[in-house]
C-alpha cells in the first residue's frame, strides 16, 4: 500500500499500517514457515500456493502475510471481513475471479479476515470455486478452524500456525517503527519501561504499535525529542490488554490449564489461571461450576469436605458477585489444588454404568426387595433381608449386588487422605472383597 501516492494525510494512517511489510524478508517473526527453506516460502516463491487458512492471534501477522504473498504472486488481491461481507460480496468477488482466469489473467486472491465468523451458507459459496482452483483462499482466524471452519472447507485448505511473537520479535518491530516510519522517525523518540509497553500490548504488533502513538502523541516534546514511558503507556491502553474470548478457543485452553493445575495439586498455577480468567471477564459462575465438578471427579472421597466447600463456593460467589467473589473462588481453588486427590469414586462409577450398559439387567436379590402386600411376602419379597443396625458396629455381611455380580469391586479408595481410612474399614468389612 502506497500511502503517500494518494491524498491520505499520513498521520491519518495508523503507524500499524504505515509501517506494515511488503515483502517476505520484511516480516519480523515466524520464522518457522518465513525462514530459508521453509515451507510456506517456499511455496510462494515457486509460486505455487494453494488455498490456506492461517490460524493465530491477534496482531501476529495473518493480514500482513496475505498481502505480501498477493504482492509476492503478482495476483489480484480481494479483501473481505466476515464481519461485514455476505454471501452476495464472496459471489461478486467469485464472479471477478472466474473472469480472470478464463480470460488468462493474473491469479485471485481472495483474503477473508475473520473468516470463523462466516456461518455454513457463507462458506459453503466458496467450495466450487475453491476446489477448481479459480480462487486461491486466505482465510485469517483467531479460533481454531477445526471448530470454526466447516470440514468440506477445511479439507481443500492448508493449515499454518502463526505463533506469539516473542519479546524480541515486538522490540525489533518498535526499533523499525523508530527508524522507518515517515512520523516517527523525524521525531527522535526515546523509550524508557519498554517491558512495560511490552505488557500492555499482550504480545498483539498490532496494538503494540498503535498505542506506542498514541503514547507519543501524549508526551510533551523536550530539547532533545519525545520521552514516553510507563505514565504515556498507562494513559494510551488504559489499562493491560487480555488476549481472552469467553467463546473461543483461549476460553478452552486457560479453564483446561486451571482444572489441569488443581488436578495436578499446583495452588500457584490455579491462581494464575484463575486470574487470566477473571482479568478477561470470565463469568465466575461457570469457574464455580467447574470446581463443583472438580471437586467430587478428582478428589472425592480422599477429602469429602472438598465438594462441600466447592458448593459453598458457588453459592457465596452467586450472592456477592464480583469484584469479592474473587477471593472465594481464590479462597476455593487453592484448598482444592492443595487436597489429597483421588478418581476413585470417578472410576467406579464408570465401570459400573460399563456393566449396566452392556449385561442383561440383573434382578434385584429377594432379600433386598420390599413386601407391601401378602401376594409378596409369600413369593419371598424381603424373606431373611438382614437389618445391619441390629448387628455389631451396625454391619453384617449379606449380598447387596445381583446375583451375577456378586463379587464384584466397583469403588477401590486410594491410599490418599481420608479414603485410606475407607479402604480399610471396607477391607475389614467385607473379607471376600479385598480392595
Amino acid at each position: 500500500m502506497d500511502l503517500f501516492a494518494t491524498s491520505v494525510p499520513a498521520d491519518s494512517v495508523p503507524l500499524a499500517e504505515r509501517i506494515r511489510p511488503s515483502t517476505l524478508d520484511a516480516i519480523i517473526g515466524q520464522e518457522h514457515l518465513l525462514g530459508q527453506g521453509k515451507p510456506l516460502r517456499v511455496l510462494i516463491e515457486q509460486d505455487q500456493l494453494s488455498s490456506m487458512i492461517l490460524w493465530g492471534a491477534p496482531g501476529t501477522g495473518k493480514t500482513t502475510l496475505a498481502r505480501v504473498i498477493a504482492g509476492q504472486t503478482k495476483a489480484e488481491f480481494f479483501q473481505l471481513n466476515a464481519v461485514s461481507s455476505g454471501v452476495r460480496d464472496v459471489r461478486e468477488v467469485l464472479a471477478k475471479a472466474e473472469e480472470n482466469r478464463r480470460h488468462h489473467a493474473r491469479r485471485s486472491i481472495l483474503f477473508i479476515d475473520e473468516i470463523h465468523r462466516f456461518n455454513k451458507a457463507q462458506q459453503d459459496a466458496l467450495l466450487h470455486s475453491v476446489e477448481d482452483g479459480s480462487v486461491t483462499l486466505i482465510g485469517a482466524t483467531t479460533e481454531n478452524p477445526s471448530f470454526e471452519v466447516i470440514p468440506p472447507l477445511l479439507s481443500r485448505c492448508r493449515i499454518y500456525v502463526l505463533q506469539p511473537l516473542s519479546s524480541d520479535h515486538l522490540n525489533a518491530i518498535i526499533d523499525r517503527a523508530l527508524r522507518e516510519d515517515v512520523i516517527l522517525g523525524k521525531s527522535n523518540i526515546t523509550i524508557n519501561d519498554r517491558e512495560e509497553l511490552l505488557l500492555l500490548s499482550g504480545g498483539d504488533a498490532r496494538m503494540l504499535l498503535n498505542g506506542l502513538e498514541v503514547a507519543t502523541r501524549l508526551a510533551h516534546p523536550g530539547e532533545g525529542g519525545i520521552t514516553v514511558g510507563g505514565k504515556e503507556f498507562e494513559e494510551a491502553f488504559q489499562r493491560k490488554y487480555v488476549r481472552y474470548d469467553n467463546g473461543g478457543e483461549e476460553h478452552y485452553n486457560i479453564i483446561s490449564a486451571f482444572i489441569k493445575s488443581i488436578r495436578g495439586s499446583d495452588p500457584d498455577a490455579a491462581v494464575y489461571w484463575l486470574a487470566r480468567m477473571l482479568e478477561g471477564g470470565e463469568d465466575p459462575k461457570f469457574i464455580a461450576r467447574r470446581l463443583i465438578i472438580l471437586a467430587s471427579e478428582d478428589i472425592g472421597n480422599a477429602a469429602p469436605y472438598a465438594l462441600t466447600l466447592a458448593t459453598a463456593c458457588f453459592t457465596a460467589v452467586d450472592y456477592i458477585g464480583m469484584p469479592e467473589a474473587t477471593l472465594v473462588l481464590s479462597q476455593t481453588a487453592t484448598y482444592l489444588a492443595s487436597c489429597p486427590k483421588s478418581n476413585s469414586s470417578t472410576v467406579a462409577i464408570g465401570e459400573a454404568t460399563r456393566d449396566v450398559q452392556s449385561r442383561p439387567d440383573e434382578p434385584v436379590p429377594l432379600h433386598l426387595r420390599n413386601a407391601p402386600t401378602r401376594l409378596m411376602k409369600d413369593l419371598g419379597y424381603g424373606k431373611e433381608y438382614k437389618y445391619s443396625h441390629d448387628y455389631s458396629l451396625n454391619f453384617t455381611d449379606q449380598q447387596y449386588l445381583p446375583e451375577g455380580l456378586k463379587d464384584k469391586v466397583y469403588y477401590r479408595p486410594s491410599e490418599n487422605g481420608e479414603e485410606k481410612n475407607i479402604k480399610a474399614r471396607l477391607n475389614a468389612w467385607w473379607k471376600r472383597r479385598q480392595r
